[in-house]
């Protein structure tokens, strides 16, 4: 129920802004035309500071290293703090930030999958990386981001900016009191450890009059130490692997070919509508293995989940991962937040303890932000030497975030620690977008400009088709 009620948060929130756009006047719209062009002519303008050593630059990098930690252990990217400070503190313009913020994402995950490659599973004999949850979920999260970024050109700055801290706001909240209710039950489970050890020491003691103080209990299941070669090579599934570069490459070509075609024509359509029988083959086909293996273990009595997930993969619940995904991506695509901030949630609510969530989104995130990065990087959307000098600060971050948290997860024995650090970076992202788009919201009030809903076919010919097809601001964040 917990998790329905996430999802119909959700939706209501999206819901009521699509339905806005039914029920606002059109009296607007004689002034839509030139107030386009006068958008899009502003959005040509590239601000790309020189890259040189200053307090700028120390700050963005602190920043930056910081959101980097901590966006990848709770699985949502950082993209909520990337793009404000490109742009309050080192100078970009918002499209060039949105850019950075997608190298900076790509290499804080590409690390973080790495290091989680290296890491055995805290519980299981199976892999960290959920491989069946990232094929259920990717094809629909990228294909919701398409949807998204194409809505995002229609909405408004003042609407996305409202949707930005009611999502934020909801899904941190969700995700707190998520981390209380872990925090509780762990401190349960340390008293009852801790009982069951005074027990034993107590028993001990009296049957041979002394207290054992070195003495050395065997776990009760026996697990072979292996290296950290051999816990990479198991950790990979290279068929599951390359299904979803498949489907990584299957959407780029489309982008790209997409990019040269003149926007919301036959061929446009025909491309954009061509991603939906990409991503339902792929969902399919792992929705077919996950409801006959489940059947399968139902049918012989076996309780045990297919995957981290704890539920029973029955035709409605398949259903209801595909709303989820689509849902996620929209949301992330609409709001240029990335699927990140709903997936990482998302993947909690449903049973996955926090250490398999943190790395399945994370994973997810590295092949959705390095299709983004490609696509920006054929148009010439970001300086190459602050790329590369972001690039390798989050790659940095990303590692020894993951480093020092699993550590201290495993010294506290608290998996909840991570949940919080999800609920904080989605927090701060939403004061701090929901501060900066108000602010900018309020100038375009002052400056008396366009603040309507665009039509969509006008807002796509002019600020993606014929102003040098720029790329939609978020997409696969």
């Amino acid at each position: 129920m917990a998790t329905r009620g996430f999802v119909v948060y959700v939706l209501t929130s999206f819901a009521v802004a699509v339905l806005s756009t039914l029920f606002i006047a059109d009296w607007q719209r004689s002034r839509t035309s030139s107030a386009l062009l006068k958008h899009s002519d502003a959005s040509e303008s590239k601000v790309w500071p020189e890259l040189e050593l200053n307090w700028r630059i120390v700050l963005a990098t602190v920043i930056g290293f910081s959101g980097s930690a901590f966006g990848t252990v709770g699985g949502v990217g950082g993209g909520g703090i990337f793009v404000p400070m490109l742009t309050l503190i080192v100078g970009f313009d918002a499209k060039s930030a949105a850019a950075l913020s997608k190298c900076m994402i790509m290499g804080a995950a590409a690390s973080s999958v790495y290091y989680n490659l290296r890491v055995p599973h805290p519980i299981r004999e199976v892999p960290i990386l959920d491989y069946d949850l990232a094929l259920l979920f990717q094809p629909m999260l990228m294909l919701g981001i398409t949807i998204g970024v194409a809505l995002s050109v229609v909405f408004p700055y003042w609407l996305i900016t409202i949707l930005i801290i009611v999502l934020f706001l909801g899904t941190s909240s969700r995700s707190f009191f998520k981390g209380i209710e872990m925090w509780k039950e762990e401190t349960i489970l340390k008293k009852e450890m801790a009982k069951q050890r005074e027990a034993s020491v107590n028993s001990h003691s009296h049957s041979h009059g002394e207290l054992p103080i070195d003495t050395v209990y065997e776990p009760l299941i026996h697990r072979e130490e292996k290296t950290s070669k051999q816990i990479f090579c198991f950790n990979l599934r290279w068929k599951r692997l390359l299904m979803l570069v498949v489907v990584w490459v299957s959407f780029l070509l489309i982008q790209v070919i997409k990019n040269d075609v003149v926007t919301c024509s036959t061929w446009y359509w025909v491309l954009f509508i061509l991603q939906f029988p990409v991503a339902a083959g792929v969902f399919g086909v792992e929705c077919i293995k996950l409801y006959g293996e489940s059947k399968k273990r139902r049918t012989a009595g076996n309780t045990e989940s297919v995957c981290e997930a704890d539920l029973e993969w029955t035709p409605v619940q398949l259903l209801f991962c595909a709303l989820c995904g689509i849902l996620g991506g929209t949301v992330g695509g609409l709001l240029g937040s990335g699927g990140g901030f709903i997936l990482g949630p998302l993947l909690l609510e449903i049973g996955v303890i926090p250490q398999v969530a943190s790395a399945t989104a994370t994973f997810v995130m590295m092949f959705s932000s390095s299709l983004s990065v490609v696509e920006f990087y054929l148009l010439d959307r970001f300086p190459i030497p602050y790329a590369l000098y972001l690039l390798l600060v989050s790659v940095l971050a990303g590692f020894w975030g993951q480093f020092f948290v699993r550590k201290l997860v495993t010294f506290l024995g608290r998996a909840s620690i991570i949940v919080f650090i999800l609920s904080a970076v989605i927090s701060i992202s939403a004061i701090v977008m929901g501060v900066v788009g108000l602010g900018q919201s309020i100038q375009m009030i002052h400056r008396h400009e366009f603040m309507g809903f665009y039509p969509f076919v006008a807002a796509n010919s002019y600020i993606m088709g014929f102003k040098g097809k720029e790329i939609f601001d978020g997409i696969y964040k």
